[in-house]
Parts: C-alpha cells; sequence; structure tokens
C-alpha cells in the first residue's frame, strides 16, 4: 500500500520514483532539514551540533536509498542498511549522555533528537515528502520552543532540586533548619561524591514549598538567590 503524498504530487511523479533527480532531491531536503535542527542546536551550544545532525540525517537517507535500489533491481536488500544505520546512531546517541559532577543528566535532549532525527532522513530516503515536512516542523519547534515552556512550568512548580556547595559539612545543619523556617520540605539531600577532597561539603538537595507566602509571591530563583546570601554558602545552582 502506497500512502498518498500530497506534496509528491505536486512536485510531479518524477519526485515519487527513485531516479537521479529524486534522489538527489531527497539528499538535499534531508541536508536542509538537519542544517536547521543542527543549527538549533549548535545556538545552544550542545555537544552534537551542525555537521552532526547532517552527517546522521545525510547517513538515514543513502541507506534508505540504496535498500530501496538494491530491493528494485537485485530484489534483495530488505532494510539491512537501513536497520544497521538506525542501530549504529542509536549507539551513537547513547553517548551523548553523561552525568556532570552535580548530578545532572547532559545530552539527553541531544540523544533523542539525533535518534529522531535519523528517522526523518530514513524518511526522506523513502521520498514521503509531506510527512517529512510535517515531523520535520514539529521537530524543530519542540527543540525551540518547548525549551522555555518547561522552564516556565517548573518556576512554577512547588518542587524542585538544587545543587549546593558548603564551607563545611558542619554548616549542613543550619542550612537545614533555615530550609524550614523558610517553608522548605526537605525531600532528599544526597552527598555527591565527585568533590571528596576539594574542602568543601558538596550536596543535590531537593526539596517542595510547602509555605503559601512562597507559594504565592516567589520563585525558585529568588528562594535561590535569598540562600545564597548565607554565608556559608559557597555555591548554589537549580539544577534543571
Amino acid at each position: 500500500m502506497i500512502l498518498y503524498d500530497p506534496i509528491g504530487e505536486l512536485l510531479g511523479s518524477w519526485s515519487n520514483e527513485l531516479n537521479i533527480w529524486s534522489i538527489l532531491f531527497r539528499i538535499a531536503l534531508s541536508i536542509v532539514m538537519a542544517s536547521i535542527i543542527g543549527y538549533e542546536r549548535s545556538s545552544k551550544r550542545h555537544a552534537a551540533g551542525l555537521r552532526t545532525f547532517i552527517l546522521v540525517s545525510l547517513a538515514g537517507t543513502l541507506a534508505m536509498v540504496i535498500d530501496l535500489l538494491l530491493m528494485r533491481d537485485f530484489n534483495q536488500g530488505w532494510w539491512m542498511l537501513s536497520t544497521a544505520t538506525t542501530v549504529g546512531v542509536a549507539i551513537i546517541s547513547s553517548n551523548t549522555i553523561l552525568y556532570s559532577s552535580k548530578n545532572q543528566i547532559k545530552g539527553l535532549t541531544t540523544s533523542v533528537a539525533l535518534f529522531v532525527n535519523i528517522m526523518l532522513g530514513l524518511l526522506t530516503g523513502y521520498g514521503n515528502y509531506t510527512i517529512v515536512l510535517t515531523c520535520g516542523v514539529i521537530f524543530i519547534l519542540v527543540l525551540s520552543i518547548l525549551p522555555d515552556v518547561e522552564i516556565f512550568l517548573k518556576n512554577r512548580s512547588n518542587h524542585f532540586e538544587f545543587h549546593l556547595e558548603l564551607k563545611h559539612v558542619s554548616n549542613l545543619k543550619d542550612f537545614t533548619t533555615v530550609l524550614r523556617e523558610l517553608g522548605l520540605r526537605i525531600d532528599g539531600i544526597e552527598s555527591n561524591p565527585a568533590y571528596i577532597g576539594s574542602g568543601l561539603s558538596v550536596y543535590s538537595v531537593s526539596v517542595s514549598i510547602i509555605s503559601k507566602e512562597l507559594k504565592a509571591f516567589k520563585t525558585h530563583e529568588e528562594i535561590i538567590a535569598a540562600l545564597n546570601t548565607l554565608d556559608y554558602v559557597h555555591y548554589i545552582e537549580e539544577m534543571r
């Protein structure tokens, strides 16, 4: 069953066939889409940027085209290259996920974005332009707009987590007392072993806002700024 492709119909029958011009067009479309996505990632200084996304998308498009050619001309292939390319990109993208010294997961969005990018590349190689462009636009909007929405929602959440560096372990008791006096419930405190030997006492702290005043008038940023004024706090930062 062949899916109806409105954009393919507008372009003409040549775009739906497997010929030199349709293949070049699919490669060009793959590069353009990946360039937009890669630029968005690069502009936010993520590990995988413009070149990575272009190469991943191009690999997916070429793998699909080669599989289609093998099946058409030699009656063999059966998505072997497409499958192998997908597995390879999945392994590469999983390696972009790292844990920072602040116990934060880094690179998760980039990892997933690379995997979605290979899917777009495969779809582009298959030649359903309407689905490619629709998914591509949704993909770009998710990466560029939703981070601000997430921050907006997180800032209005009663629960948040922060990285805390105290000048001495003995300061922890005083710090927890201040949290409770402010109207924060301590949900968890985890010592960070990455800073052993630094002279600092470092923790990941999760809290919930239980004070009605804090819920109504204070943002996470303002609470963090207030805690940062304590003499024994060396550094404090909300985890996102």
